[in-house]
């Protein structure tokens, strides 16, 4: 099959569960990925034929697509805050909310001259504490997952990214773990928020594909996360600390409020690219 034919029959394909820009999107994604195959590559030789090898490549990889499987994680990659990681089913997708929670943090530190310890509670694929690390290299940087295979491949990201992070697994809800981890002078998480109930409403490929341990928690707790960050806070934070939190837009300022009744002197609540409140900053 030539190039022409095998990226319109795919585009065509893809139009069916997705509109024509995402579709455009993620065809042009898969073809360069899996057939190093441009765009433009393919409009000035529309007629030069695939390799069988690359066309069933490709084929493959539309089946699982049309089954709501995530591009990230058909191909094995994703991008965050302009870097490559590698993503499978064990650790959630990296999304642009939570780019521009780590983009607060890095801006809020620019300025000050002390190297500060960091806590990343959650770390999932290790995209946040990586790119903190690599944007404030004189840092210290601790991560934490109760996931083992989650910590597989974040230290597989570090390594990628010549990025030095503790990382420990730990389950961060059971308080008897806290002496494990350091006084800090920032924690940042983006925990499990949605809760169970909700469930049906969450999109199918977020729902059938993306773990849920770092997605749901139970109906009557769903803020149970962050009374534990509120808490450790307090415990193991430093004078003037700063938590960054990502949040349920329909929960931010529950949030927030766990932060002033246990006394944190600031809480903020901020809205995110596409207005909604999705980040809660609070310091000790």
């Amino acid at each position: 099959m030539n190039n022409k034919t095998l990226y319109r029959n795919f585009l065509v394909e893809l139009q069916k569960i997705y509109d024509l820009s995402e579709a455009t999107f993620i065809t042009d994604w898969v073809f360069e990925k899996l057939g190093s195959l441009k765009k433009t590559d393919i409009i000035k030789n529309p007629k030069k034929e695939v390799l069988a090898s690359i066309e069933k490549l490709i084929k493959d990889s539309l089946l699982e697509l049309m089954q709501h499987k995530p591009v990230q994680y058909v191909l094995g990659e994703a991008w965050f805050y302009s870097a490559k990681f590698k993503v499978n089913e064990h650790v959630l997708i990296p999304r642009p909310e939570t780019e521009e929670l780590v983009e607060q943090l890095i801006n809020d530190r620019k300025s000050k001259i002390t190297d500060p310890v960091i806590l990343d509670i959650g770390t999932g694929s290790g995209c946040i504490p990586i790119i903190i690390k690599k944007k404030l290299p004189a840092a210290v940087v601790n991560s934490i997952d109760i996931s083992e295979e989650a910590l597989l491949l974040a230290k597989e990201n570090a390594t990628f990214h010549h990025t030095d992070i503790k990382f420990s697994q730990l389950d961060f809800l059971d308080e008897k773990n806290w002496h494990l981890l350091p006084v800090c002078n920032i924690i940042i998480s983006n925990p499990p928020y949605i809760p169970l109930s909700q469930k049906d409403k969450v999109d199918k490929n977020v729902k059938d594909y993306e773990p849920h341990v770092a997605l749901f928690v139970p109906d009557d707790s769903p803020l149970i996360f962050y009374h534990k960050i509120a808490a450790f806070g307090k415990d193991k934070m430093q004078h003037d600390g700063k938590i960054y939190l990502e949040t349920h837009e329909n929960l931010a300022n529950e949030v927030a409020d766990i932060f002033r009744r246990a006394n944190y002197h600031s809480v903020m609540v901020k809205k995110d690219m596409y207005g909604k409140e999705r980040m809660v900053i609070a310091t000790a």
